[in-house]
C-alpha cells in the first residue's frame, strides 16, 4: 500500500459528471490512505459557445468569472480543481498545428495545477492520467513529477476524435509513462508494444448493493413461471449481439429471456420484439438493479465481437457474479480473467451448451466462488493492485 502521497488526478470525465466514472472511483480510493487532486478538463472556448446552456458550461464559466471557487473540498483528502481558464479547440487542426495548439492547452493546465497544488501544499506529486491523451500529453514534462502513471480502460482509437491524432500521440505518451495500468489483457498487451511497465490490474466495482442474503427478488419476476436467463445494462445493437439473443429464445423455449435497460432506436426495431418469450422491462433505478438479478437463473453478457467490445472490461459480470448467478458471456481476451467462473461461448452452439451444463451441473460451491470473485473485483483490490507494481518498478 501507497500512503501519505499528494496525488493529481486528470481524465477525460469531469467530477461533476452524472454517470459512473472510474476516474473518480480511483480517486476516492487514493484518497483514503493519500491526498488527491482531481482536476477537470477546461473547456475550450469554442465548447462555451456552442453549450452555453450546459450545466457543467455553465459551472465552468462561474469559476471562470470568479477564481476563488476553482477548489472545492470533497473528503478530508479529497479536493477537485475546476481550472479558471479556457483552453483553445484543437482537434479540428492538421498535425503540426494541433501539436503546437495542444502544447498551449497543456501549458494552460499545468499553470492551473501548479497553483492549486501550491495553496494545499502538495509535494513530490504523483501524476495519474486516465486515458486523456491529449491534455495529458506533456503534464509529465511541465509538472515532473515524481511518478507518471497512464491508466488505459477504453479503445478510444476507435473513435473518430481520439483517433485523428491520438493514432500518433498514445504510444508516445505510453512510452514515456514511468507506468501503465490498464483494465484488461487486451489492453494491457497493446500497451506493452511500447512500456514494458504496463500491468493489467482489472477493475474495481462497487458491490456494496449486490449481496444475495439481503435481497428479495423483484415482483416483476416473481410472476415467470420459467427459467430466466437475463441481461441487465444498456440494450444497443453496435454492443450486443442481437442475433445470438434471437437464437437462444428460440432454441429455449422453455426459458424467459429478460432484458433490462434502455434501448437505443435501432435495438427497438429488432425481431426481438416479435419472439414470444423475449421480454423487455426498460430501464430501472440502479439501486433496484441486484433485485433483477437475483430473479435470474442465468445472467448473460452477449456481445457483438468488435474493436469495442473486445477488450472491454464488462462491469456488468462483478454484478452477476457478487448475487452468485450462473454466467455466460462471449470469449473476448478482457473475459479470459473471468475463466474460472464464467462459462465462454463464441457461438450459439457454445452458448446454448453452456446454458445446459449450467442446469444440470451447478452446485452451492460453485455459487459460493462466484460471489467470492465479484466481491475481491474491488476498487480497493484494483488500487492495490497498482501499489503493487508501483513499488516493484521501484518507485
Amino acid at each position: 500500500m501507497i500512503k501519505g502521497k499528494d496525488i493529481v488526478v486528470i481524465g477525460i470525465q469531469p467530477w461533476d459528471i452524472e454517470i459512473g466514472s472510474n476516474c473518480k472511483d480511483i480517486a476516492k480510493e487514493f484518497s483514503k490512505n493519500n491526498r488527491v487532486l482531481f482536476v477537470n478538463i477546461p473547456i475550450s472556448y469554442l465548447e462555451a459557445w456552442k453549450n452555453s446552456d450546459n450545466k457543467i458550461v455553465k459551472n465552468r464559466k462561474a469559476v471562470i468569472k470568479n477564481p476563488s471557487l476553482s477548489i472545492k473540498q470533497i473528503n478530508e483528502n479529497l479536493f477537485n480543481l475546476t481550472p479558471a481558464t479556457y483552453i483553445h479547440p484543437s482537434n479540428s487542426f492538421p498535425g503540426f498545428l494541433f501539436k503546437m495548439i495542444n502544447k498551449q492547452n497543456n501549458k494552460k493546465l499545468a499553470i492551473s495545477i501548479k497553483k492549486a497544488t501550491y495553496e494545499l501544499g502538495f509535494k513530490d506529486i504523483l501524476l495519474f492520467n486516465d486515458q486523456h491523451m491529449f491534455l495529458g500529453f506533456s503534464l509529465k514534462e511541465l509538472l515532473n513529477p515524481k511518478l507518471s502513471i497512464y491508466y488505459i480502460r477504453d479503445n478510444l482509437l476507435i473513435v473518430p476524435y481520439w483517433r485523428k491524432h491520438g493514432l500518433q500521440m498514445e504510444p508516445y505518451l505510453i512510452a514515456k509513462s514511468d507506468i501503465v495500468f490498464t483494465n484488461s489483457l487486451y489492453y494491457e498487451e497493446y500497451a506493452r508494444k511500447y512500456n514494458e511497465n504496463s500491468f493489467m490490474v482489472g477493475q474495481g466495482c462497487d458491490v456494496s448493493i449486490y449481496q444475495p442474503d439481503r435481497t428479495e427478488v423483484s415482483e416483476e419476476l416473481k410472476s415467470i413461471d420459467k427459467p430466466i436467463i437475463g441481461y441487465v445494462g444498456y440494450l444497443s445493437t453496435k454492443r450486443l449481439d442481437v442475433n445470438l439473443i434471437a437464437g437462444i429464445a428460440k432454441a429455449k423455449p422453455d426459458f424467459e429471456i429478460v432484458l433490462v435497460g434502455p434501448e437505443n432506436e435501432s435495438f427497438k426495431k429488432t425481431e426481438l420484439h416479435h419472439i414470444s418469450n423475449v421480454t423487455f422491462l426498460g430501464p430501472r433505478p440502479p439501486e433496484t438493479l441486484p433485485s433483477y438479478i437475483k430473479g435470474f437463473t442465468i445472467a448473460m453478457n452477449p456481445q457483438q465481437l468488435t474493436k469495442a467490445t473486445i477488450g472491454n472490461y464488462p462491469r456488468k459480470i462483478d454484478e452477476y457474479l457478487a448475487m452468485g448467478i450462473p454466467t455466460i458471456a462471449t470469449k473476448t481476451k478482457a473475459m479470459k480473467w473471468f475463466k474460472d467462473t464464467v462459462m465462454l461461448g463464441e457461438t450459439l452452439e457454445d452458448y446454448l451448451e453452456n446454458i445446459d451444463l449450467i442446469m444440470n451441473s451447478d452446485t452451492e460451491e460453485k455459487r459460493v466462488k462466484r460471489i467470492q470473485t465479484g466481491n475481491n473485483h474491488s476498487w480497493t483490490t484494483c488500487v492495490n493492485l497498482m501499489y503493487d507494481k508501483i513499488k516493484e518498478i521501484g518507485h
